[in-house]
């Protein structure tokens, strides 16, 4: 009993360290269980342009995206022919710089790209994010003698930043404004610009910790579109983000930030007109390999001792071998546990293996053709009383002759798959032929056939499970799997009960 202990509590603890890497490599590595689920990268370019005069150097630099909550940038290029270009850091602020020192005359572009992917793992820490240092007006300009009775008023009926910030941009963004407010809009906020750096003052007038940001709507095949001016308020130990025309955002997960802070988007020395733009496309990729991409762009330990490490083409050796121990476990179940006889063990996953190549139906063909010559042909050669070793060597050279003449009459016919017969295992087609053979000697031909009939069922139902689509997935992004199966197995090995077959068998023994 103590035995049967050990085995069930063994068994359980691979099939539990199988699920649960599993569910890790899903959930945290971001790794999908379905080979059709997708997921989406966007593609941000920022189109620089700008005029210079001839022999004339000059300098441009724009502020680059930083390391942001939800967001992974997995990719960066520039686009500058003929330009110098580096990424420096400016008072913590990234900053892409092109330099030249002879411009060309006439207008000028620059470009700049990045991928991002959502990632919900990427996380930054709010308190060490930068806050904005803000010019305030002095009390007695207009813009705070206005606007100190909407503060004010706004002031009594909130309850922290967040509903305060609120609240104040629901007030400029009325149709019946009122007087004050009507003169604060249209002398302070002619523009989405103006607007929210009002905004910004009177925030931050009243205490609150409040920055300025520049941010993009997640959109596919928007093109030259300018950053959207934004406001990011500091409330319940995060950054909330408000739209100024349209107030809180709950969900920021299709907006990026590209900008945060007073510092210049762009940034020209040497030339005129300088303008960016910016253009937004989707990418479709499969889950799989924005997961990869997202895992080495995450330094991720368990990638660096799994399967996709390897060079491609071992990869896809390893495949069709993680399909092996599936073809085993069916074997396992249907010999223990339901009884079907087989010739050899393992011979019905060789055969199945060998119906990949071939398909299903004409692989059958093929080996009942095969075995049914090899038959005929080892019963004359039992009359000649060969030695074993003697023996088998001449059924595998005519197994061999008369694989190579059903290849060839299949090429005579155009049997396109019959042309893959040489997938089938010659030695274990030979043992098995001479060990069917001496059955059909001592138990008749009627064992023959069971033994027969049982191996190509067995090797039909490895094929299909082999075959699956989701299990080939699965077996070869989670090989872990791999423990489930060998504690099914082990549990399958212990069973000692009745096997279906023999239920049928001895049915007449029950009494009605």
């Amino acid at each position: 009993m103590q035995s049967i202990y050990k085995i069930l509590i063994f068994s359980f603890l691979l099939i539990v360290a199988a699920f649960s890497l599993m569910w890790y490599k899903i959930v945290y590595l971001g790794f999908p269980l379905l080979q059709d689920k997708t997921e989406n990268i966007w593609n941000i370019q920022a189109k620089i342009t700008f005029n210079s005069k001839y022999k004339q150097s000059g300098v441009v630099s724009l502020t680059l995206p930083s390391k942001q909550n939800g967001f992974l940038i997995i990719n960066e290029e520039s686009s500058s022919p003929n330009y110098g270009y580096s990424v420096q850091n400016v008072n913590d602020v990234r900053k892409g710089v092109w330099s030249k020192r002879e411009l060309q005359r006439g207008s000028q572009v620059l470009y700049y790209s990045i991928d991002i992917i959502k990632d919900r793992y990427s996380k930054v820490d709010p308190q060490k994010e930068f806050e904005q240092i803000i010019y305030q007006e002095d009390v007695s300009t207009p813009i705070m003698v206005a606007g100190k009775s909407i503060l004010n008023s706004i002031y009594e009926k909130s309850a922290n930043a967040t509903t305060f910030t609120s609240l104040l941009i629901d007030e400029f963004n009325q149709k019946d404004p009122s007087q004050s407010t009507k003169l604060i809009r249209n002398n302070f906020m002619k523009n989405d610009i103006q607007k929210r750096d009002t905004l910004l003052k009177m925030v931050d007038y009243m205490g609150y910790k409040v920055r300025t940001a520049g941010a993009l709507y997640l959109e596919d095949r928007k093109r030259n579109v300018d950053l959207v001016p934004m406001l990011e308020v500091f409330d319940k130990g995060k950054w909330q983000l408000f739209d100024i025309n349209k107030g809180r955002i709950s969900n920021n997960s299709h907006i990026f930030i590209w900008q945060r802070g007073s510092q210049f988007l762009l940034e020209a020395e040497g030339v005129s007109n300088s303008n960016v733009k910016f253009s937004i496309t989707k990418n479709i990729v499969p889950a799989r390999n924005a997961a990869l991409v997202k895992d080495v762009k995450n330094q991720s330990a368990l990638l660096d001792f799994s399967l996709f490490i390897l060079p491609n083409e071992t990869q896809n050796t390893f495949k069709f071998l993680l399909l092996i121990p599936l073809g085993a476990l069916v074997v396992v179940f249907m010999r223990v546990f339901v009884g079907i006889k087989t010739s050899g063990t393992f011979m019905p996953i060789l055969l199945s293996m060998a119906f990949i190549e071939t398909e299903l139906l004409p692989g059958i063909v093929m080996f009942i053709v095969v075995v049914t010559m090899g038959l005929v042909v080892r019963s004359y050669l039992s009359y000649l009383n060969l030695l074993l070793v003697a023996r088998i060597s001449s059924v595998l050279i005519v197994v061999l002759a008369i694989m190579a003449f059903v290849a060839i009459m299949s090429e005579k016919l155009n049997l396109e798959y019959a042309t893959s017969i040489t997938f089938f295992p010659i030695i274990i087609l030979s043992w098995t032929i001479e060990r069917m053979s001496i059955i059909w000697e001592e138990d008749g031909a009627k064992e023959v056939f069971q033994q027969g009939t049982g191996s190509l069922i067995v090797s039909v139902l490895a094929y299909f499970a082999m075959t699956n689509q989701t299990l080939s997935f699965i077996t070869f992004n989670f090989p872990e799997v791999l423990l489930a199966v060998l504690g099914l197995t082990i549990l399958l090995g212990r069973y000692s009960g009745y096997r279906l077959s023999e239920l049928y068998r001895f049915k007449t023994m029950v009494k009605e």
